[in-house]
């Protein structure tokens, strides 16, 4: 799996420099286990925390809207070792036409898709991966520990206040039975040098998708942001609808450009063999 000589992996790359030092893009992620969790939430919240980003909810069923949180155990990547966890919102921008076919949608080509992901929160386990993001791509990234454990039964995960007054949220419980997915590459929205910026993140590995019954979501203690977020969502005590894992997650997120270029220039920055665009 971690194998760097892979063709997956044989892209060119530029060198980029961020406050905790260069960082080469795209990075390259070889070696990942993790857990995407999708809970159900109020419409209407949803489309608050969007407010002013240009971007309006995909994925919504009358009154309600789905909303994804990730974990991550990055145990070998351009960037290091660290753990992260993403609270995003399923998006679309709003100009852009709604889907016609949600399959196509969340799994056709990376290059051709609208529909993407706004993350609200991104805390991350190390200073360089917390520095690349936020200053690369205008991410809300924030060091934090975050512990991470999965196994085939069972899965636990926390993030921790940074400034030590308790836990933000942590997400835990049994993982029930499986069947084979795809995985889903991810087109990511964010804000960056006062413009929409549009990130492709090209993925592949093996996935398990369960109901996530099993699982719950608690917010603890904290006053930080994420866990505001999380209570204005309506997610404490939550169970998430669906999950998937995997311990075989293989990813290159690619530099950003800008909302507004040719769907051509989206193409040539993430096509291997071609110059990747800078942020």
């Amino acid at each position: 799996m971690s194998n760097h000589s892979d063709p997956f992996f044989q892209v060119p790359q530029t060198t980029h420099t961020t406050t905790q030092g260069p960082i080469d893009l795209p990075i390259l992620y070889f070696d990942v286990s993790t857990l995407l969790a999708f809970f159900v939430a109020n419409r209407d919240a949803v489309e608050a925390k969007l407010d002013g980003t240009g971007l309006r909810p995909a994925l919504t069923l009358g009154g309600r809207a789905l909303v994804g949180i990730a974990h991550y155990e990055y145990r070998q990547t351009g960037v290091g070792s660290y753990n992260e966890v993403g609270l995003a919102l399923p998006v679309l921008p709003e100009a852009a036409p709604a889907p016609r076919n949600l399959i196509q949608a969340l799994y056709g080509s990376v290059d051709e898709r609208y529909l993407g992901f706004h993350v609200l929160d991104l805390p991350v386990t190390t200073p360089l991966a917390n520095a690349g993001g936020r200053e690369l791509w205008g991410y809300p990234k924030f060091v934090a520990p975050i512990p991470f454990h999965l196994d085939r039964k069972s899965f636990s995960s926390t993030v921790m206040d940074p400034d030590g007054h308790g836990d933000i949220f942590s997400l835990s419980g049994r993982l029930g039975a499986s069947l084979p997915a795809p995985p889903m590459s991810l087109v990511l929205y964010s804000h960056h040098q006062g413009k929409l910026l549009r990130t492709n993140v090209n993925v592949r590995g093996r996935v398990n998708l369960r109901r996530g019954r099993g699982l719950q979501l608690r917010v603890g203690e904290s006053t930080h942001r994420m866990a505001r977020n999380l209570r204005d969502l309506g997610l404490d005590r939550a169970r998430p609808a669906i999950v998937m894992d995997t311990h075989r997650f293989q990813s290159r997120l690619n530099a950003g450009v800008h909302e507004g270029v040719s769907r051509a220039a989206v193409a040539n920055a993430t096509r291997p063999g071609a110059r990747p665009s800078t942020a």
